[in-house]
């Protein structure tokens, strides 16, 4: 069959919804070799990329760098060397520079050349986004001209804007709009991107066609969850989210225009499944992309180092997994038998290390200088940094990567310690709120994610998720001594950190003004130590770090 064929009336799109790696410009230049080899064999004529695919996605400030950008082009050019065979053309995201910037583009590679070069018009400067810092926008674009069919190639944010581009090129005889996206997970995100493409279809009248970009880059995790809707509002696809897939779709064309037949129908995890397995994809990719063997964690007993302890092992499988108990005199001999419990049934490495030669020397030496002071805080968080150092002196000792364990409610507030508990380079649940913690570790042990290591069943003991929450650095120390209950706590935090009320309308869902001051009060207070944190996933609207940008130096308090 000549692929190359003008005038077609049916064409055979391969999307390649993919987990490309920041910066390995020639590992992502293979991978796509090896998507459109497979599309070849599945009978495509045309393999649709997600944006900027062989940088990887996003860049940031490498787009600075004159050598990076060239190597990326470099890699283009190969790829379109590659397309003189009369397989499948390719159309693919690069940075490109040119007299006007450089800009976040794609390529349409057919016939052993780069026949079309499309600009990003509308550059994201909003949340996790800040395009416009290294990005200059492109012109309008006009449709693609690929074997005779005229394709609208909007570049992600393109379609979410107010700049019409769709709509442009709608009105400058595009037969049908594919969309390449890099289009990061936050809870609730997939629903967003069906009415975006809609409202879209609504104004233009053409079938879109939206394709994501799979895996872990730093804090952001991609989804993929590629779909399709005609023109008619139906939905001819919809591919699998948090996983990597190559799906051939058919496209005819009708009387009335273009039609994608119908294919895949992959089911949407719901809302619990989708935050577990984002926060599982996003510790496995940062793990393996940066090249850590393992993984160690301090396992107290408690909820939240449990659930990491599980989403470790489901992310790398329990071989690359090592939990350390750490007690001290406070530790219970019931948390000592529930992390017991947990790492025998998640099958992990298990150790004991006891602290209390360490805090005691610490004590020691510090006698003369804390001499006539009370015992407190001081002394409880020496028990923290004692657990941290030991941990991060096993990381260097063996090469694993420490994960930590604070969830966004102690994050929120400062309920964790500088240098102590804090310690390690990632955390795969600092994004997830107490009570959140509490659901997904239910709905675990309940199902086994779709990619998961570990094996079924309750992975988490019963005790550790009804037990009253402590941090055990004090006699009869619970977490309610120090903060509202999770409920009210997490309920004040969101308004306060997704949704920037103000203290009034929060106060006006029935909260006591007194504790929504105090909470406003320890979520600015804490900023200092956020700054310092590990890395986490992010999987609401707006995580610390890339959504949330508030100074530490602030005396502004909303009375």
């Amino acid at each position: 069959m000549n692929n190359t064929r003008e005038n077609l009336d049916m064409l055979r799109i391969a999307v390649a919804q993919l987990d490309p790696v920041m910066g390995d410009i020639a590992g992502n230049l293979a991978k796509a070799r090896v998507a459109r080899a497979k599309a070849e064999q599945m009978g495509a004529d045309l393999v649709l990329f997600t944006e900027l695919f062989i940088s990887g996605y996003p860049p940031e400030d490498f787009i600075l760098r004159k050598a990076f950008v060239e190597a990326c082009e470099s890699a283009v050019a190969e790829l379109a060397l590659d397309t003189a065979d009369r397989g499948p053309g390719v159309i693919i995201g690069t940075p490109m520079a040119r007299e006007s910037g450089v800009h976040n583009a794609i390529a349409v590679l057919d016939g052993g050349k780069i026949i079309a070069e499309r600009f990003k018009v509308d550059l994201p400067n909003y949340g996790e986004f800040d395009e416009k810092r290294v990005f200059e926008s492109g012109p309008m674009p006009g449709p693609v001209n690929f074997r005779g069919v005229r394709i609208g190639i909007p570049i992600c944010e393109d379609i979410w804007g107010d700049l019409d581009v769709a709509e442009t090129l709608a009105e400058s005889g595009a037969e049908f709009l594919l969309v390449p996206n890099g289009s990061p997970y936050h809870r609730g995100k997939m629903e967003r991107r069906y009415q975006t493409v809609l409202r879209q279809l609504i104004q233009t009248g053409l079938p879109i066609l939206y394709a994501n970009q799979v895996g872990g880059q730093d804090e952001l995790v991609f989804d993929g969850g590629s779909f399709c809707f005609n023109a008619d509002k139906s939905l001819a696809f919809q591919m699998p989210q948090f996983t990597e897939s190559i799906t051939l779709t058919e496209w005819i064309r009708e009387d009335e225009g273009w039609r994608c037949q119908q294919g895949e129908q992959a089911s949407l995890p719901d809302e619990l499944e989708a935050d577990y397995t984002a926060c599982m994809l996003g510790l496995r990719d940062y793990v393996n992309k940066n090249g850590f063997k393992d993984v160690v964690l301090g396992l107290s007993g408690g909820l939240d180092s449990a659930i990491c302890a599980a989403l470790a092992v489901d992310a790398l499988g329990k071989d690359r997994v090592r939990c350390v108990m750490l007690p001290y005199r406070y530790t219970s001999n019931e948390s000592l038998k529930d992390a017991a419990d947990c790492a025998e049934t998640l099958g992990v490495r298990y150790d004991i290390v006891p602290i209390a030669a360490p805090v005691e020397g610490f004590l020691s030496t510090l006698a003369p200088m804390f001499e006539g002071s009370e015992s407190g805080v001081t002394e409880e968080n020496l028990q923290s940094r004692a657990r941290g150092t030991i941990l991060m002196a096993i990381s260097n000792k063996f090469g694993s990567m420490v994960i930590t364990t604070g969830n966004k409610s102690e994050m929120s507030v400062g309920y964790a310690t500088l240098y102590g508990d804090m310690n390690g380079g990632f955390n795969p649940i600092k994004d997830v709120y107490k009570m959140r913690v509490y659901a997904l570790s239910e709905w675990r042990n309940k199902h086994v994610p779709q990619g998961a290591m570990g094996p079924s069943g309750e992975v988490i003991p019963h005790n550790i998720i009804t037990k009253v929450p402590s941090a055990e650095l004090r006699e009869n120390q619970t977490d309610q001594d120090s903060l509202p209950p999770y409920p009210v706590l997490d309920d004040i935090l969101e308004c306060l950190v997704e949704n920037e009320m103000s203290n009034a309308e929060i106060i006006a869902r029935g909260h006591p003004a007194e504790t929504v001051q105090r909470i406003e009060h320890l979520l600015h207070l804490a900023e200092y130590k956020r700054r310092q944190s590990a890395l986490g996933v992010k999987i609401t609207r707006k995580n610390f770090g890339r959504d949330r940008r508030y100074p530490i130096t602030n005396r502004f308090r909303d009375r």
